[in-house]
């Protein structure tokens, strides 16, 4: 795969990242209904889903911006198979939440409707879903492979919560050496403190872990290079 495009995409801290839309991913990270919905399990239990749909707008403004500019785009959910084989010791002892009845079936169990994709942010034609039995989606999934077999060397990652699957995630690219980018505005956590947190974290100690931006630059940036 080649490109003769490259872009810099201004971030946080006044840095930017050098970026070829042809070796970058967009990683819609959990965008699952019952996270968000008012109607699904996080509502159920008193969370504010308010906070997290607050993202929504943000995220779709990515995403739209990515498929304009040709970047691959991929989505992934936290679900288990039906009878929780796949549920790992930890989980197991800790969160009683998954596998029980919420308001839109089992929690977090694959087939449930709780468990996909909200329809404003769903895969098109061609964006494969990796589903993923923790938080982290390069772990135990095929999810670098498909990315190596594209020639991918940037993640722009977004989604829900904050610090939970999106910083899971984020950590697992970079170990596994891609740049990442956190997509601020387009990720949202229940308790905004923890949104922080991790935003801050990931510029922290001179930006370690990658490089932090939001959809505004992002949709603005690849506006002004031609698309394919």
């Amino acid at each position: 795969m080649s490109s003769t495009i490259q872009f810099q995409l201004p971030c946080e801290q006044g840095r930017s990242i050098a970026i070829d839309p042809a070796r970058t991913a967009l990683a819609c990270i959990d965008f699952q209904v019952d996270f968000v919905a008012p109607d699904g399990m996080g509502a159920s239990r008193g969370l504010a889903v308010e906070r997290l749909a607050a993202a929504l707008p943000a995220a779709q403004r990515a995403l739209a911006a990515a498929r304009r500019a040709g970047v691959f785009v991929f989505h992934t959910r936290e679900a288990y198979a039906p009878d929780l084989s796949d549920l790992n010791m930890y989980r197991r002892r800790f969160d009683s939440s998954i596998g029980t009845m919420g308001p839109l079936g089992r929690f977090l169990v694959r087939g449930e409707r709780g468990t996909e994709i909200l329809d404003s942010m769903k895969p098109q034609t061609g964006e494969p879903t990796i589903d993923k039995a923790g938080f982290n989606a390069f772990h135990n999934t095929a999810l670098d492979t498909v990315l190596r077999v594209r020639g991918i060397e940037t993640l722009l990652v977004m989604g829900f919560t904050t610090q939970c699957c999106v910083a899971s995630t984020f950590r697992g690219g970079v170990d596994t050496g891609y740049c990442c980018v956190l997509l601020q505005d387009a990720c949202a956590a229940f308790d905004p403190a923890d949104h922080e947190a991790t935003v801050r974290m990931t510029y922290s100690e001179n930006h370690n872990f990658g490089w932090v931006s939001d959809s505004l630059r992002l949709e603005t940036t690849l506006a002004a290079y031609p698309h394919p």
